[in-house]
């Protein structure tokens, strides 16, 4: 099929409006590729919004900064109305031992389950 006078313009006055290629393409009865490649040979790219779709622009707002009053509050003081747990003391840890008493010691072993 060719495109004819009137669908170029239909096609044309449509894009302006900001209506996307599928849209176009119900309307005039056509397949959606059809109109993007008609839309690139006009120089329009297909996915992109036609030139008279201005998006509006929304700034973010701002984080608001916390007072440094509220964050100068005492570390220590407890906040929790339960309880407070007893907490055992962490076991010692082992004595480490060097290389020459682990021998003796392992001799002394050896001596004591030998052959009586």
């Amino acid at each position: 099929m060719g495109w004819d006078a009137n669908d170029v313009a239909r096609l044309k006055e449509l894009w302006t409006a900001g209506h996307s290629a599928g849209q176009i393409a119900t309307r005039l009865g056509l397949s959606r590729n059809a109109v993007s490649a008609k839309l690139k040979r006009m120089g329009q790219k297909r996915g992109h919004k036609p030139p008279t779709a201005n998006p509006r622009i929304v700034s973010v707002p701002k984080r608001k900064v916390a007072p440094l009053a509220a964050c100068a509050r005492p570390a220590d003081k407890v906040v929790s109305r339960r309880k407070p747990v007893a907490t055992k003391p962490a076991p010692a840890q082992p004595k480490e031992f060097t290389k020459r008493q682990l021998y003796a010691m392992l001799v002394d072993a050896v001596k004591n389950t030998g052959s009586r």
